[in-house]
């Protein structure tokens, strides 16, 4: 049978723009205007497209085009919302399916597909496009917000925000705040709310739930507009076991696992997608490919990465078996994932593919050519769960953690990482952010402070969960809006205006992003003293300007406390996280401090400084033209020179410290009593339609 040659790539696993073949596209047909309907589903004996326009029945029936099994046909007179399934005919009988590669799905708990044409918005992001195009993307700073969509906000009457109505709200608070980019959670349709989006039953359609794609589309070309950055949540390692979805489409196994071993996640009750399959390829390579060229998205996410790379992923003894070398990687999925890769990035080198890689894999951000995974970036899991883990301890027993604190640096390095504090780590019992944080009320806002000014100066990009920059105490709950009444409280302000403070630094300091995935912009001061759970460190731009960051992580006055100082001249604090506008206690600011000609820390001069209790430092480093190196020594007297000595290089790195005894239980935070002067939150707009009712489902 001759196939044309859309469809031989598509089972080749090589055609990467997959919906523009398969799926529902209206067209002109023998003079008629219709829509071409096209699927794959290798084992079922027939297949019949039903819908508003027949009734359900089957009248239909799809001619197999294929021998790979693709069925088509073409049905003349239907209009764009019009609702349709695909009805597969198997041995197993007949199931209802929503199309794999449908562009609009209704609102769940409906299951079925809807008529969608995706042409025809007007794009006005491309000044944005063209800026982005100029830079490197490791070399800029990257500041991410992540945002759960219908939880960050909602009408008074509970319901959901439409994506063009969000945009004005969630634009005009990113900017305000300084971040670089919003990170949606899933947004490709999924049937239960409390999947967060992360079990997707309709990876080509964005959910229904706040519009159509032509409203996500005007939500990210208005973020583009403001120079904001739009990153998705992206899920191909799973599926939901939903029968209209991916489950089982020709009746039998199809985009999932055939084999025992593999097919299942039994800890998240949802299969596991074949990605040696070569259609499978096509469709989720297909699927990337499409929401950077359709939507215009910056970056995609990839989630749960380590559950693909692992044959032996969250089973048993037993419940696995090796790959053909022994070994326990699923070398299917690696494979996929260099292709993935090479594909997205061969076309548009300027977006970001994120690994939410939780392991060692080695190599996640190298080349596939190298023998690596092909993302640009990785989430650094390691240091999140350190530093939860140090901040979480009593500052009592600190001192035998602190290897947790810079642990990190040993490996800094190894990989282009992002920080992240996410949306896994304020649920399920494991508290908010800032009620991690020992002691009582005033406490945990200094501990949180310190943390975030730590945070923002380790190399690395940043990621930070929604409601956390304000403080909120609750945990996150996706069924309804973030507690924004908290800013009616200064603590809560205060933090605010810190994170937002913070994230100014940030963007207006190039030593904080510019050298990030290199030693050369980072240099250890004080590593080690542990003893009073103190570090100091350097932060480098490509210009030789510096920061010097020093954390104080107990709640003890740190007076006369002397640090190597990498050049001679004035040090001059620009932000201490104890401000008084900060929420912090105001006691102490260090005036403009002189170098003193005392060796320390492996450098030839030194500042004497005040820590305040449980803070965060920076300070400006004079230029190095001012520094007294041994050639100046050497010169005559009273001859002047402007040229420095190289900076040395970073002193010995820390080892690990034996691990302390268990923290203390956290002491129950004050409820807040102060009213404050705060930004009031945004005003509600006018309710859009009541969504599906929400099925009752077990919570992934």
């Amino acid at each position: 049978m001759k196939e044309d040659l859309p469809l031989y790539l598509f089972h080749q696993g090589t055609n990467y723009r997959a919906y523009e073949y398969l799926g529902a596209h209206f067209a002109v047909y023998r003079k008629k205007k219709g829509v071409w309907f096209r699927t794959w589903a290798p084992r079922a004996e027939k297949v019949y497209v039903v819908g508003d326009f027949n009734g359900w029945e089957l009248k239909d029936e799809m001619k197999r085009v294929s021998e790979g099994g693709v069925f088509e046909l073409f049905i003349p007179g239907l209009k764009e919302f019009d609702r349709y399934k695909f009805a597969v005919c198997s041995k197993n009988g007949v199931v209802l399916k929503a199309d794999p590669y449908a562009f609009h799905s209704e609102t769940p708990s409906a299951t079925a597909s809807r008529l969608y044409a995706l042409e025809g918005y007007p794009w006005g992001d491309g000044h944005y496009a063209d800026l982005r195009g100029k830079e490197r993307i490791y070399d800029r700073p990257v500041n991410i917000y992540e945002v759960n969509f219908g939880s960050w906000k909602r009408y008074p009457d509970g319901n959901y925000y439409n994506y063009r109505d969000m945009a004005p709200e969630l634009i005009a608070y990113v900017k305000a705040m300084g971040y670089t980019h919003i990170e949606l959670m899933p947004l490709a349709e999924y049937p239960y709310d409390g999947s967060w989006g992360y079990q997707v039953t309709g990876y080509y359609s964005m959910t229904s739930r706040f519009g159509t794609p032509k409203d996500f589309m005007a939500f990210v070309d208005e973020c583009h507009k403001n120079g904001v950055g739009v990153i998705l949540d992206w899920v191909p390692a799973h599926f939901p076991k939903d029968e209209h979805g991916l489950y089982e489409f020709d009746g039998t196994p199809c985009y999932e696992y055939q084999g025992w071993d593999k097919q299942e996640h039994k800890g998240w009750g949802t299969r596991v997608f074949d990605w040696g399959r070569t259609e499978v390829q096509s469709f989720l390579i297909s699927n990337a490919v499409f929401l950077f060229e359709q939507f215009h998205i910056d970056g995609l996410r990839v989630d749960a990465v380590a559950s693909m790379l692992y044959l032996d992923y969250n089973r048993k003894q037993g419940e696995w078996e090796p790959n053909k070398d022994g070994g326990k990687e699923n070398l299917e999925a690696v494979a996929f994932l260099r292709k993935l890769n090479n594909t997205v990035l061969g076309r548009h080198p300027h977006k970001y593919m994120i690994a939410e890689e939780s392991t060692a894999w080695p190599m996640v951000t190298k080349p596939a050519s190298d023998g690596g995974l092909g993302f640009n970036f990785k989430w650094n899991m390691g240091w999140m769960n350190d530093m939860l883990s140090y901040m979480k301890t009593d500052p009592l027993f600190r001192a035998g953690n602190h290897n947790k604190v810079t642990f990190s640096f040993f490996y800094a390095f190894s990989e282009n990482f992002v920080l992240p504090i996410s949306h896994d780590e304020v649920v399920h019992g494991k508290g908010s952010l800032i009620n991690k944080m020992p002691g009582e009320y005033e406490a945990k806002f200094a501990n949180l402070r310190t943390f975030f000014g730590y945070m923002m100066a380790h190399p690395g990009k940043k990621l930070l969960f929604m409601g956390q920059e304000f403080g909120q105490f609750a945990e996150w709950n996706e069924a309804k809006q973030l507690d924004w009444m908290l800013l009616g409280y200064d603590k809560h302000t205060e933090l605010k205006n810190y994170a937002k403070t913070l994230n100014a630094f940030y963007k207006d300091h190039p030593a904080f992003w510019q050298v990030d995935y290199s030693w050369e912009g980072f240099q250890w001061i004080v590593p080690d003293d542990s003893q009073q759970s103190v570090i100091a460190f350097l932060r480098k731009d490509t210009a030789g300007k510096q920061i010097l960051v020093a954390c104080n992580f107990n709640p003890v006055l740190r007076e006369g406390y002397t640090l190597g100082a990498p050049v001679t001249g004035t040090y001059k604090e620009v932000l201490n996280s104890d401000d008084a506008a900060f929420g912090g206690s105001g006691a102490v600011h260090n005036k403009p401090v002189r170098t003193h000609k005392k060796p320390m820390h492996g450098f030839e001069q030194s500042i004497t400084i005040t820590l305040p209790p449980m803070s965060t430092l920076y300070f400006e480093v004079p230029t190095k033209r001012t520094a007294k190196t041994a050639a100046d020594k050497a010169k005559k007297p009273g001859k002047k020179t402007t040229k420095a000595a190289p900076a040395e290089k970073a002193v010995k790195k820390p080892g690990r410290k034996p691990k302390a005894a268990e923290a203390p239980a956290e002491t129950p935070v004050k409820k807040p009593t102060r009213k404050a002067k705060a930004e009031p939150e945004p005003a509600a707009e006018e309710a859009p339609q009541k969504r599906g009712r929400k099925p009752k489902a077990a919570k992934e």
